[in-house]
């Protein structure tokens, strides 16, 4: 089974920092046309984190101190969500393209000090890509949207969304197919290669979308991660691809087939977090086993992680710590380049991943130190601090949840 994680790289420290400087000059009332929101802007105290979490049939939004629901914003069809990088706005993906959601929150920076503003969520009329959105990449202050239906690519500055005009540059790869693309500060891109039945590598575009390197050794290509000194990893059916400048690297897996689809990368560390699939044959193959891989070396490392779980479990903690929530319903903490774990936290109930890919999950997402977690069974979602270990809060949500983004406000 294919399970389509939409990466997001951890460049959002840096991002939300480079897009609060970049809005200073410009005014939050204004900041973002929304076609829903009837409310101006209120002034806090401090940044006011939310959470934006899917559901079949729209998104709810949640404070992400307190949990309490801010919003629930009805959106026809399955829904998937992708933060901007921005600290304020989340990308939907809808059958024709990606619109983007304000989620009501930012900072206005104002000399050494920034002003800080809420107001309601609302779905804007921001819109990008075609058909069969896919993958969003946040990377060196950019945004790169691929839209597998069309194999376009569109590129966009976090900072120009705060000002409500965002404009796109767009190109279009040979083929279209489930792919990925990533754009690196001196304005080059790293695509996938492939077309609607096979994907075999990665191709470095230059400025003017002329290849310059490639790589095919990569069967099933799938997913990405950035991890320090600008180095990137695209998962393969047989490894992972290690880009680092120009040069293109293949570390094979230690199985004939062991599929790394869906990895989680922290700038701060050289170790890339992935998951690892060992089952050719599996309709759907529940792992129990996860890969970390240093992007210095080459060097794989295969973990037990003595439960299994999802691609929605992978994280990266406080410190590049690998963040995994397994099937038992624990955080399980581990020390990115030993492999040592370091904290097992009891989170949510036990579970079990569904077949169906699309279904309602456990899912993750770790910001400032906080792990929030989704049950939809019980359809509650806590907060849990990584570095104590103690949970800072807990609530009941109206509706059995999919998706799980965060946003700081």
């Amino acid at each position: 089974m294919l399970s389509p994680r939409t990466t997001l790289t951890r460049s959002l420290a840096l991002l939300a920092a480079s897009s609060i400087a970049l809005v200073a000059c410009g005014d939050p009332e204004q900041a973002t046309p929304s076609a829903e929101s009837s409310r101006g802007p209120a002034e806090q105290q401090s940044a006011t984190p939310r959470l934006a979490l899917s559901y079949d049939g729209g998104i709810l939004v949640l404070d992400a101190k307190t949990l309490d629901q801010v919003a629930d914003l009805p959106l026809d069809g399955f829904v998937r969500l992708n933060s901007a990088g921005n600290g304020r706005h989340v990308f939907v993906s809808e059958a024709d393209g990606f619109r983007v959601l304000d989620a009501g929150t930012w900072t206005k920076a104002h000399g050494d000090h920034g002003h800080h503003y809420t107001t309601e969520p609302s779905l804007t009329e921001m819109r990008f890509g075609g058909a069969e959105p896919g993958h969003v990449v946040v990377h060196d202050s950019r945004i790169s949207l691929f839209s597998d239906g069309t194999g376009q690519v569109d590129i966009v500055e976090p900072a120009e969304l705060l000002r409500g005009n965002p404009v796109a540059t767009t190109f279009t790869v040979p083929q279209p197919h489930h792919g990925v693309a990533v754009f690196r500060g001196d304005g080059s891109v790293v695509v996938t290669r492939g077309d609607e039945n096979s994907r075999s590598g990665v191709a470095i575009l230059d400025k003017q979308r002329n290849e310059i390197a490639r790589n095919d050794e990569c069967p099933g290509v799938h997913g990405e991660a950035a991890a320090a000194d600008g180095r990137l990893t695209f998962g393969c059916e047989n490894g992972i691809l290690i880009v680092d400048g120009n040069d293109i690297r293949k570390v094979a897996s230690p199985d004939p087939y062991g599929r790394i689809g869906n990895q989680a990368g922290d700038h701060g560390s050289p170790v890339v977090l992935g998951d690892y699939k060992s089952d050719e044959d599996a309709d759907l193959e529940r792992p129990t086993r996860f890969s970390l891989t240093d992007t210095r070396t080459g060097d794989l490392r295969l973990v037990d992680l003595g439960t299994s779980y999802s691609f929605r479990s992978l994280e990266r903690g406080p410190g590049g710590s690998a963040v995994i929530l397994g099937t038992d319903g624990a955080l399980h903490v581990f020390d990115a380049r030993s492999g040592n774990r370091t904290a097992r936290i009891p989170a949510i109930g036990e579970w079990t991943e569904p077949d169906e890919w699309q279904s309602p999950m456990p899912n993750v997402v770790v910001q400032d130190r906080i792990a929030y977690v989704s049950e939809p069974v019980s359809k509650k979602i806590v907060a849990i601090d990584l570095e104590s270990g103690e949970k800072v809060a807990e609530s009941t949500l109206p509706r059995e949840t999919v998706e799980l983004v965060a946003v700081t406000g």
